[in-house]
């Protein structure tokens, strides 16, 4: 199994700045695809960002020029700079790894964005 524990959400008035972090603990895949998610009450959860183990990205239109994905693979971990933060980006994000078979999901951590 596949531990994933997020940290690094907060509160941040409209134009600032956050780093979200989430390190992946337990049995190690390779290759594989991490990245987050976010999700609002009432809405569908939403893919933000996402990377694969050699480092290819992918990210939202609504997120692209502002957020910046990361990976550090000798330490198992994934980051999300968010830069240039609005109200509209305010949910909670969910960090995610990625393997053949199987999507393992962290507990989420609260973005709050405030005008």
């Amino acid at each position: 199994q596949v531990q994933l524990v997020e940290s690094g959400g907060g509160l941040v008035q409209a134009g600032g700045s956050l780093r979200l972090s989430c390190a992946a603990s337990g049995r190690r895949f390779s290759p594989n695809n991490m990245g987050w998610y976010r999700q609002t009450p009432g809405k569908q959860r939403e893919l933000v960002a996402t990377i694969t183990t050699d480092h290819r990205t992918d990210y939202a239109d609504s997120v692209k020029g502002r957020f910046t994905i990361s990976r550090d693979n000798a330490k198992d971990t994934v980051y999300l700079q968010m830069n240039s933060l609005n109200p509209e980006d305010t949910a909670v994000y969910y960090c995610y790894l990625r393997v053949i078979s199987s999507t393992y999901w962290g507990q989420g951590t609260q973005v709050t964005v405030s005008s």
